[in-house]
């Protein structure tokens, strides 16, 4: 790719594992979900966005589904913690293998 080529970027991504004492389950159509993964996203203006997922809790083939993540400072800074250790990884990459 040359120098002043213009390289867009549409998604930037990352999971992370929620710790066990920050979990918590929430609802949907009846039946009651356990939160233990976060995707988080960077939006184009450079803030981030989150979503929650996780399994029905009484087990099954259910599918993984998404929550929004409620307004705790705790998650809020998993969610920063998260973010920088991403941006820290990514910069010290060896390249493709």
């Amino acid at each position: 790719m040359s120098a002043d080529a213009e390289l867009v970027v549409s998604a930037m991504a990352i999971n992370v594992t929620i710790p066990e004492t920050l979990r918590w389950t929430d609802t949907r159509r009846g039946q009651t979900f356990r939160l233990d993964t976060l995707n988080v996203r960077m939006l184009p203006s450079g803030h981030l966005a989150a979503k929650a997922y996780g399994r029905p809790v009484d087990g099954g083939r259910g599918a993984y589904v998404s929550f929004a993540v409620p307004d705790r400072p705790e998650l809020a800074a998993l969610i920063d913690a998260a973010a920088d250790r991403a941006g820290t990884m990514w910069a010290a990459h060896h390249g493709l293998q």
